[in-house]
């Protein structure tokens, strides 16, 4: 992510929170970038200095009027108008990371060696609100490779607990 993104994001997020439509944002944010990524060739289209820049804003008012935020629209627009219409998910991303912690709301990516029961997702998820001291949403995936354990990616660090990990760490102490 680069530094106009994240300028870019402040400032929708500060729009957001004057408005106190911060949820509503995030929810346009997310369908619009779901579209984007279901259509990459929309992107390059908008990115096109080939094409007239009237011809590109007409299609982002055809194809979100009344369906997203007007000022998330209009964000799109204001991307396309400046050529950036590429770091669109980059903006999201952060404005999503913003959004979270305004709302004390950590996400984190849980990965197990087998599927975890309700009960065990259920005390992981509190555990790692007791570390965090926020609300957390936790996404949970499976990965046999791990062998056994867990790996916890939140707040941009990775908790590996995995038996995999610790074997490798166990090889480069008997390596050394």
């Amino acid at each position: 992510m680069n530094g106009t993104s994240k300028e870019y994001a402040v400032a929708l997020f500060s729009l957001a929170r004057e408005k106190g439509t911060e949820k509503a944002f995030s929810a346009s944010l997310a369908l619009v970038d779901r579209l984007l990524k279901e259509e990459p060739l929309y992107v390059t289209f908008l990115s096109s200095p080939g094409i007239a820049k009237k011809t590109r804003l007409d299609a982002i008012r055809e194809a979100f009027a009344g369906s997203v935020e007007e000022e998330v629209e209009s964000f799109l627009c204001l991307l396309c108008e400046h050529g950036d219409a590429a770091l669109f998910s980059d903006c999201r991303d952060e404005y999503e990371r913003l959004y979270a912690h305004s709302i004390s709301l950590t996400r984190a990516r849980v990965t197990s060696a087998f599927e975890l029961s309700d009960a065990q997702k259920t005390a992981l998820k509190r555990k790692l609100e007791k570390i965090s001291g926020h609300t957390v949403e936790a996404d949970f995936n499976v990965d046999p490779a791990l062998i056994g354990g867990v790996t916890v990616e939140m707040d941009g660090k990775i908790l590996d607990g995995s038996l995999k990990h610790r074997m490798q760490k166990m090889k480069e102490v008997m390596d050394a």
